[in-house]
């Protein structure tokens, strides 16, 4: 019982490293389109957010996994604040009324959600090394 206890604990775990492993590689892509231009707003790049779902119930399960708990990617969304808008004539990239569209990625609020995102791939981390040296220990114990 206690080995499908840890088991779970590695399970639930792995979710959570995933999830913060999306978002990361999520973030890293809006930081590297910070200063991209664009034509038009409609071709703007905008910031992307991750959305996850907490796995409560079995029928919420990918592939018919036995552990219920953890987090799942529900989905990667277009943040819904406005592009901004530059006049910038000259710019090659300008519309036919010399304005120039821009990101609407803040890279200081993008740095401030990868720490966030990195603190919880670490936490969960230590979760699985915790749990691996008590199962070491267990060992130790029964061998004994």
């Amino acid at each position: 019982m206690a080995g499908l206890d840890l088991q779970r604990v590695f399970d639930i775990a792995g979710t959570a490293l995933n999830a913060q492993s999306v978002r990361m590689n999520t973030i890293a892509s809006n930081l590297a389109n910070v200063g991209s231009e664009a034509s038009s707003e409609a071709e703007a790049f905008r910031a992307k957010r991750t959305v996850f779902e907490a796995l409560l119930r079995k029928e919420q399960l990918h592939q018919g996994a036995p552990v219920v708990g953890g987090v799942k990617l529900a989905g990667i969304t277009d943040d819904p604040s406005p592009v901004i808008s530059r006049f910038d004539p000259r710019n090659p990239k300008a519309d036919e009324k010399g304005y120039v569209y821009l990101s609407n990625v803040n890279a200081v609020a993008e740095m401030v959600d990868m720490l966030d995102a990195s603190r919880g791939f670490e936490n969960n981390v230590e979760v699985v090394n915790t749990a691996r040296q008590l199962m070491l220990k267990t060992l130790e114990v029964i061998r004994s």
